[in-house]
């Protein structure tokens, strides 16, 4: 089976565009999906959780790196365990 997971490169973009951009590529995953999420722009690291705890989405992770940040963030969906 093929990874949902998908990632965007934000890197150079300023407020509110990796939020504006990072919300349009999650309506378009499927249900149990991760997107991972590579910023530079410093409001980002406010912004992406808020974003995140507002729409009901998963921030599995918020790394800072070397020139930004790298955010995991999953969409819900059905995923059953049997």
């Amino acid at each position: 089976m093929e990874s949902p997971d998908q990632s965007l490169d934000l890197r150079g973009l300023k407020c509110p565009l990796p939020v504006l951009k990072t919300q349009k590529r999650l309506s378009n995953m499927p249900p149990g999906s991760r997107l991972i999420v590579e910023t530079t722009d410093p409001l980002a690291a406010i912004d992406i959780p808020h974003f995140c705890h507002e729409n009901r989405y998963t921030l599995i992770a918020s790394q800072k790196t070397a020139t930004g940040h790298r955010f995991v963030i999953a969409k819900p969906g059905d995923v059953l365990e049997a």
